[in-house]
């Protein structure tokens, strides 16, 4: 009988994935950024073999740990995604016929 641990594939590929938008965040430039994306692959990749619950627990912890203490106080927003400098600039005209007094 093999012991279950509580964290799925889908658990480890989402803190894959937010381990990456924090490194963008420090790093916007591409060329820079994908040298840290790199090691951060490398990192999983060293320990995707791990059978051991207690271990995979400890590294889940300690990255989730992590993560927290280097999010960044201003994060990068796409300039076109809501709260980005270009979101909603030139809103389209409204096609409907225009209320009285709204012109």
């Amino acid at each position: 009988m093999s012991l279950v641990t509580p964290y799925s594939a889908q658990h480890v590929a989402s803190i894959y994935r937010r381990l990456l938008r924090l490194s963008l965040n420090w790093a916007v430039r591409r060329d820079i950024w994908r040298k840290q994306a790199l090691e951060i692959r490398a990192k999983f990749d060293a320990n995707k073999n791990i059978t051991d619950p207690r271990q995979i627990r400890d590294l889940i912890i300690e990255v989730e740990r992590q993560l927290v203490i280097n999010r960044h106080p201003d994060p990068y927003i796409p300039p076109s995604r809501p709260g980005g400098s270009k979101f909603e600039r030139n809103v389209p005209p409204r096609l409907d016929k225009p209320i009285d007094g709204d012109y």
